[in-house]
């Protein structure tokens, strides 16, 4: 049985999976995301999918998360948050879509749950991002909240897309980079 604990190891890396690589064991508090890393990753990483990242010790996943490409398209019905976007563009540079990448899983073991794990993971995609260099523009993250998920990313600055899906299970979120 997990027993939480109160801080992050020191020993920690950020790996990136292989197709070859064993995972350690990892357990969240969602079965769905425990079966994705554990069963899924692989396939969506040899399937030119998704590419996953572990925080792992030499024993255990402490947290993952996974990218892919991605984009925001303009839509009417999200015209409210299209001007918002928009407004951070220079006119000249405005366009129907926008290049992203899309955190497709982001989960973190029951027994660091609470520890500033989730948010160090963002901050790391971002890095990712802004301060290594990129084969291909990406102005923007994206991803597909659930509801109880949605205080943890407003706290680390993503913003709701649209008020069409306020009442579905998940909600499309997006981070401008530029405001890094």
């Amino acid at each position: 049985m997990n027993t939480r604990t109160s801080a992050i190891p020191e020993n920690i890396r950020l790996v990136r999976l292989e197709e070859n690589m064993v995972i350690p064991p990892f357990e969240s508090e969602d079965k769905d995301l425990n079966d994705f890393l554990l069963n899924d990753a692989k396939n969506y990483l040899k399937s030119l999918l998704a590419v996953t990242y572990m925080y792992q010790t030499n024993d255990e996943v402490i947290a993952y998360f996974s990218l892919s490409n991605d984009n925001l398209i303009k839509n009417d019905d999200k015209q409210p948050a299209w001007n918002r976007l928009n407004r951070a563009i220079p006119n000249d540079k405005r366009r129907r879509s926008y290049p992203a990448v899309k955190i497709g899983r982001l989960a973190v073991a029951k027994k660091y749950a609470g520890v500033g794990m989730g948010s160090r993971m963002v901050l790391t995609i971002k890095n990712m991002y802004i301060n290594e260099q990129q084969r291909a523009g990406c102005r923007f993250l994206t991803l597909d909240a659930y509801r109880d998920a949605l205080p943890f990313y407003q706290k680390n600055k993503f913003h709701t897309l649209t008020e069409q899906d306020c009442h579905d299970d998940t909600r499309t979120m997006y981070f401008d980079l530029k405001t890094i």
